[in-house]
């Protein structure tokens, strides 16, 4: 019986880990900081935690529907995206995932940037 990402790397608890290793990083870039000016960021931890667990096979889900309509009034342009995706991937391999993994986890976010950059800031 094989087991998911998700239960591999301990659920929930180990997931949220790196989500908050992860904010904490994009708190200090300078490119990332100011989209998260006034941001309730227990709430996000809670749903970038569900976010990143349904992409290792967890049990949350996020339509890409959805990810498209959170983040259109943003105005998120490449170089965020970017930004974004490569502080990620450290918070990812120093929560200690392999790299089989990592680069699982970032293709499937590179997979979603047209949801996630807008059309204008791109």
């Amino acid at each position: 019986m094989s087991t998911t990402m998700f239960e591999r790397y301990g659920g929930f608890a180990s997931v949220s880990k790196i989500v908050m290793t992860f904010y904490d990083k994009v708190l200090d870039s300078e490119v990332l900081d100011p989209y998260f000016a006034n941001v309730d960021m227990r709430r996000l931890v809670d749903h970038q935690t569900k976010f990143i667990s349904a992409l290792m096979g967890g049990p949350a889900s996020y339509t890409d529907q959805k990810l498209a309509e959170v983040h259109a009034h943003l105005g998120i342009d490449s170089r965020s995206f970017d930004e974004m995706a490569r502080l990620l991937r450290e918070a990812l391999e120093e929560g200690g995932m392999e790299d089989d993994d990592v680069a699982n986890i970032a293709g499937e976010i590179t997979k979603r940037k047209p949801l996630i950059v807008s059309a204008k800031a791109a």
